[in-house]
């Protein structure tokens, strides 16, 4: 039988013509300016033979055949017009739609392929696809239709094609009427290539009579079974070193046999087992459905206790602790193809003793049957070491109290239970513990802290916690709603009791206790607020001499608490990255252009938010990390403005405590090196507190960074005492005009004269002169006819983030060109 089969020479060459034809005749009927050619100019006229081709289609919601040619009829199998697509048999219509939408969608002819199966036999379409204009407006589609030319027989394909041997069979029979042998009537290609015999040598032999594989006796043996029983059947065997699975299929007297080559499948099954039995971690198979072992291997005999033949007895509910059954069940029945343990399990071994495991599993066929692989991890000596190192954790090596974290977790899951009621922190701090480390060495200081450690276990029960934070600084956590009265009791009963004498080694020795309490909610209501106002109280207690309690009080100079959380969030702050420059642009007034960016320092504090420079530049200055802070922002102010237009500079202010440290002309070396930013981009903005000491060698400094490039400008002009005194000592690059003169310039003429006297130094001076705090276009309008030369506000724009840099650029040019 052929697999294919040809149409007529000269038909198919035509009709293949008839599409090239058609897409010339649809560009050519394409007017100038229209979307779509007219109907009329495409589907009318000369078109002959190929109207037989032709199916019409209109509709933009549900297609509609309006018109068929009797190709096209035939093709269909559909004599009616004017019916929807959908009533077409589903090869066709989906063929139809598909091209028909693409040409909708891309306004232009679309050609595709259609498959149809018809008796067994595979034919192949060619469909063009034509959209066209109608006069009353509907968009009408002829879609051409023509059959390629060649045809194949599906079911030959299929046998042709497959890796299996296929060999269809005749059974012969005796006088008696009993099968004897059977005759080969039918075989692939792949048949002859697995048998080793010449292309069609084999058809209609005999098996019997042959020298192929077919001709074994135990082959022969299985095709008369096959025969004889009506029904599959399936046999494996291993030739020349290959592993065959055979099988026969009966149909009266003819064979159907599939020879299959599972040799690939055989070594990987050889593979698994090796992998399984020799495997040193647990494994087993279990059945998918009734949850029974199907094999074990050594290992989990060895590590669970029971023989193989026990746990092949067994289902797998038996391994399993009683009270977890439920729980097992449950993620037995929403595992897939693989799964992992999103847990760990308990499970129990032969003598009773329980395991804490990971299971790991995969879906596989075992004999034959849906099974689970899995395997098995035991972390029962893991979760032992791990509670261990958690012990330790949260615990104090010394003492074995529980240590500051710990304590700090304990006492915020008190809070969250209090639910109103009072929690109480009490702060000891050991009084003269310095002096017995001091006379009898740390031996000894640590021997006593353990008899401490040990005093306040014994005197703290129930729901309270007592810990060791560090040192000699110890905490207890009252936690059954506690009264002042009680908590100054019980301050009182500790203070007592670690102030009674101990005995180190034979040496009698005599120490104090001091006790701060906080008590929520009114001293806080966390667990970090208690703790830091139970410290205070503390330190009120050491101050008033020590072996005293002290409650905290609000009135405890609640601005040097505010400083010292201002100190401590400072430091963790730059630490931990929270700082950020902001920039706002400096408007050339000349250019309407923005000349540059003055950066500015801004702190988003995680829990305050954004933080006034006004609130922590002093205190950064205080305590010395103002010098650190200056330096960032110069590196970060640097490296930020070398991604800007060359033209435009950026301004960064400079404290007088980085004129001390005597290295600021190395350090802005290095930002301009490190970040590639030319000199003449960066300006240093400088008040007049830098010339109020040592003003020789700030002097010398302000002349290195000149020398350098760099630009130097006078910040806040106007508002010191001797600002004229400044200019000429050093000959500043630019002077700013304080944002208090420009307020009200509208409204006060003492304003704009300053104004007006500050521009007219600067143009004598050849400064430039720049305006802060512009608010409002009067302003504006003022400064320009004042003869200033650059403006800064809110007028522009706020400090903004670096990420926006761009779009203030690139606004301010638009601006610019409309102003043009």
């Amino acid at each position: 039988m052929s697999a294919a089969k040809k149409m007529p020479g000269k038909a198919t060459t035509e009709m293949f013509d008839d599409i090239p034809v058609l897409q010339r005749k649809w560009r050519a009927a394409l007017k100038p300016g229209d979307r779509l050619p007219r109907y009329e100019d495409v589907m009318l006229g000369s078109l002959g033979r190929l109207a037989d081709h032709i199916a019409l289609l209109k509709g933009d919601d549900v297609l509609e055949l309006s018109r068929s040619g009797r190709y096209v009829q035939k093709w269909l199998g559909e004599e009616r017009w004017d019916i929807p697509l959908a009533e077409l048999s589903p090869d066709c219509a989906t063929a139809l739609s598909e091209a028909v939408a693409s040409a909708l969608r891309n306004g232009q002819p679309h050609q595709a392929s259609a498959h149809c199966v018809r008796d067994g036999m595979v034919r192949t379409y060619d469909v063009l696809a034509l959209p066209t204009a109608s006069r009353w407006g509907a968009t009408l589609v002829g879609a051409y239709v023509n059959e390629r030319g060649a045809q194949y027989n599906l079911l030959d394909a299929i046998f042709s094609s497959t890796d299996d041997a296929v060999v269809s069979l005749a059974t012969l029979r005796d006088a008696d009427g009993a099968p004897f042998d059977l005759q080969v009537v039918h075989h692939n290609k792949s048949a002859g290539l697995l048998l080793k015999v010449a292309s069609g040598s084999l058809l209609w032999r005999r098996i019997g009579e042959g020298s192929t594989l077919l001709a074994s006796a135990e082959i022969m043996t299985f095709l008369l079974k096959a025969v004889s029983g009506g029904r599959g059947e399936q046999l494996e065997i291993e030739h020349e070193g290959r592993y065959l699975r055979l099988s026969a299929t009966a149909f009266a007297d003819v064979v159907s046999l599939t020879i299959s080559d599972v040799t690939a499948l055989k070594r990987r099954d050889a593979s698994f087992r090796l992998l399984f039995d020799n495997n040193p971690m647990p494994m087993w198979v279990f059945d998918a459905d009734t949850k029974q072992f199907l094999g074990v291997n050594d290992a989990a005999v060895q590590h669970y206790g029971y023989s193989r033949a026990a746990f092949l007895r067994m289902k797998l509910h038996e391994i399993w602790p009683e009270d977890e059954w439920d729980s097992h069940a449950e993620a037995l029945e929403r595992i897939g193809d693989t799964y992992h343990s999103s847990r760990n399990w308990r499970h129990l071994r032969a003598d009773g003793s329980e395991i804490e495991v990971l299971t790991f599993g995969r879906r596989v066929a075992f004999d034959d049957r849906d099974g689970y692989l899995v395997a098995v991890v035991d972390i029962t000596e893991r979760r032992k070491a791990e509670a261990r190192i958690a012990h330790m954790a949260h615990h104090d090596g010394l003492t074995d109290l529980p240590n500051r974290e710990y304590f700090q977790e304990r006492l915020k899951q008190a809070l969250d239970q209090a639910v109103g009621k009072r929690v109480g922190v009490l702060y000891i701090d050991l009084d003269l513990f310095k002096n017995i480390n001091d006379s009898f060495g740390h031996p000894a200081g640590d021997s006593l802290l353990k008899e401490v450690a040990e005093r306040l276990t014994n005197a703290v029960r129930g729901a309270n916690l007592g810990a060791r934070l560090g040192g000699d600084e110890f905490a207890v956590i009252l936690a059954a709603d506690v009264s002042p009265n009680e908590a100054s009791a019980c301050a009182t009963l500790l203070i007592d009791m670690l102030k009674a004498p101990y005995d180190i080694d034979g040496q009698e020795m005599v120490i104090g206790a001091s006790i701060g309490i906080a008590l929520s909610p009114g001293d806080g209501v966390t667990s970090e607020e208690l703790m830091r106002n139970a410290d205070m109280a503390l330190y009120r207690a050491k101050s008033d001499g020590g072996g005293v309690h002290h409650f905290f009080e609000r009135e405890m100079d609640l601005q040097a608490q505010k400083r010292r959380d201002m100190e401590l969030d400072l430091r963790r702050a730059f630490a931990n990255g929270e700082f950020e420059l902001h920039y706002q642009p400096l408007v050339s007034i000349a250019s309407d252009r923005i000349s540059g960016f003055e950066s500015l320092l801004r702190w988003h504090h995680p829990d305050k938010g954004m933080i006034s420079p006004a609130e922590f530049i002093p205190v950064a200055e205080d305590i010395g990390l103002i010098t650190q802070l200056g330096e960032w922002v110069l590196r970060e102010a640097c490296a930020e403005a070398v991604k800007w237009p060359v033209e435009v500079k950026v301004a960064v202010n400079l404290s007088p405590a980085q004129f001390r440290s005597r290295n600021l002309v190395q350090v802005v070396i290095s930002a301009l090196a490190q970040s590639g930013l030319s000199p003449k981009r960066l300006e240093l903005e400088i008040t007049e507190s830098i010339f109020l000491a040592e003003t020789d060698a700030n002097l010398a400094t302000l002349h290195q960074l000149r020398e350098l490039g760099v630009s130097i400008s006078m910040d806040d002009f106007g508002t010191g005492y001797s600002s004229l005194s400044y200019l000429r000592s050093f000959p500043f690059d630019k002077i700013k005009i304080d944002r208090s003169f420009v307020k009200d310039l509208a409204q006060r003429p003492d304003c704009v004269a300053i104004v007006r006297a500050i521009s007219g130094l600067g143009r004598s001076l050849n400064i430039t002169t720049t305006a802060e705090g512009v608010e409002t276009k009067d302003q504006l309008d003022w400064l320009r006819a004042e003869g200033c030369n650059e403006v800064q506000g809110f007028l522009f724009s706020a400090a903004r983030p670096a990420a926006e840099i761009g779009k203030l650029l690139a606004d301010f040019g638009q601006h610019a060109s409309r102003a043009a």
